[in-house]
């Protein structure tokens, strides 16, 4: 990685995004613009198209056309394959101007831009172009005198959401495995994290992807985003973002065609170290990168620490240091560990959760305060809060930033209990040496991704998606394509 590239790319004028519709730029239908501010150093960066609901007709009408002309719906699995391995060819090509881009939009420092974002997203793109001609319908174990075969169908428009932390990475995942799968795409990014995504649709229209296929309408949630939810000719509907607009989205659905509805709605996710694990020094140093990369900015994140009581202090002041000594600042610098936080607007309302916890009786370990404030930018340092109590808010709420809760257990059950103490489901850690329990304590735990004697990490092949209210369907590997194809039986009389 070259930071000398990396700075020539920082001063790079952006250009104005506009909505990506039908394989062309073009400007929204009432011409509302809205500034992109870098959280960097707070200045705006350009302008975006503020979609309207009739920009998103649009783009959903664009949508329905090129799936029904079947020039991408029909097209030989061989062919759709050849595109896909393009595009993930062309994000390569293009992966530093694309993670600049990006953390001069949203803040996640470049050393993890550049894997998390177009690394990958490219080998999302791989993964579903070759399962493209790799999965297959089914024969039903039927009499001798009928033939029961179970097809597999793209759903035909699907409407995407997705949220300002992982644009690229997580834009790809409903992408990727919509299009291997023949649909078209409506998406629809965060309002403040949508230029690497418009890069992307000029990517997909470089590789030979169809006009009409991928569609980007840019702007407010609660006025492009709700008629992507409200429309009657989006078939399936997925979001990665936050509750409320999840419950909201729900209700659109029910309010126009009842479109499934797949969400991903983040997680309080618990991270829990038994007096025995193998590595007492290794799993501070993973729990404090588990919550502050990305300034605590990770739907995974480990946000919730369970320490069994008899080691307590000591990692305590492990992780503390560990988060003390992390370098926060410029996320364009590669010596940087955390970079910003995406909006001041995100960065008040953490600083807003340590300050109601320290006066519920939460111990202020390390940082809680804003930093760095002469830069114009939004960065906090990272915080641990031990002593915090399970009906504090900030031990039930996601935050969403740089901000570890701290709790001890006596027991495997109290650690249970209280790893399981949330609305929430979505992944988890536990750090032994025991074998059993290890196994024990991966069934016991509510939630869809356990790690054990790590955190993330986890590449395309397995699935990623919540138990309880951190939703339903999954992301990544084969299962994904469930979210995106139609059963069809056919029942023939031989």
């Amino acid at each position: 990685m070259d930071q000398a590239a990396i700075d020539r790319l920082r001063t790079t004028p952006v250009a104005e995004g506009h909505l990506w519709i039908d394989g062309k730029t073009c400007p929204g239908a009432d011409g509302g613009r809205m500034d992109v501010i870098s959280p960097i150093d707070g200045t705006v960066l350009t302008t975006i198209a503020d979609a309207s609901a009739q920009d998103v007709d649009r783009a959903v009408a664009a949508a329905r056309s090129a799936f029904d002309t079947k020039s991408w719906s029909r097209a030989a699995p061989a062919e759709r394959k050849k595109v896909m391995h393009r595009i993930a060819d062309l994000i390569e090509a293009h992966a530093l101007e694309l993670a600049v881009l990006g953390v001069r939009d949203n803040g996640t420092e470049i050393s993890m831009a550049l894997k998390a974002e177009p690394g990958s997203a490219a080998a999302t793109f791989r993964y579903y172009a070759e399962a493209i001609d790799k999965v297959y319908g089914e024969i039903a174990p039927t009499p001798d005198n009928v033939l029961g075969l179970i097809h597999r169908e793209p759903v035909g428009v699907v409407g995407a959401i997705v949220p300002w932390n992982f644009p690229l990475m997580i834009g790809a995942w409903k992408i990727a495995p919509a299009l291997a799968a023949g649909n078209s795409v409506v998406l629809k990014p965060a309002e403040t994290a949508s230029l690497s995504l418009l890069r992307l649709a000029e990517l997909c229209h470089e590789a030979g992807l169809p006009d009409g296929v991928l569609n980007v309408v840019t702007g407010r949630g609660a006025v492009a985003g709700e008629a992507l939810g409200l429309s009657m000719d989006v078939d399936v509907l997925a979001f990665t973002g936050s509750g409320g607009v999840g419950r909201k989205l729900l209700e659109y659905s029910a309010r126009s065609n009842l479109k499934r509805v797949y969400l991903e709605l983040g997680g309080k996710s618990p991270n829990l170290v038994f007096a025995d694990a193998p590595d007492l020094d290794a799993a501070a140093k993973t729990a404090a990168f588990g919550i502050f990369r990305n300034s605590g900015q990770v739907c995974v994140a480990g946000s919730r620490l369970l320490v069994e009581q008899s080691i307590h202090e000591a990692f305590v002041e492990k992780v503390a240091a560990i988060a003390a000594k992390m370098k926060v600042g410029d996320p364009l610098d590669l010596t940087t560990q955390a970079g910003a936080i995406n909006s001041l607007g995100q960065l008040e309302k953490n600083l807003s959760f340590v300050a109601q916890a320290q006066a519920e009786g939460a111990i202020l370990a390390t940082g809680g305060e804003r930093i760095l404030r002469d830069t114009g930018g939004f960065y906090m340092a990272p915080t641990v809060l031990d002593a915090v109590a399970p009906e504090m808010e900030v031990a039930r709420e996601e935050v969403f930033g740089p901000v570890l809760t701290v709790q001890t257990f006596e027991d495997e059950a109290e650690a249970i209990q209280l790893a399981n103490a949330t609305a929430y489901g979505l992944a988890s850690a536990v750090w032994t040496a025991d074998l059993s329990r290890a196994h024990r304590m991966v069934r016991a735990i509510k939630a869809g991704v356990v790690h054990v004697n790590t955190y993330g990490g986890a590449d395309a092949t397995v699935p990623l998606g919540g138990v309880k209210q951190s939703g339903n369907g999954h992301d990544k590997s084969l299962h994904a394509l469930d979210k995106f194809t139609d059963l069809k039986t056919a029942w023939i009389a031989l």
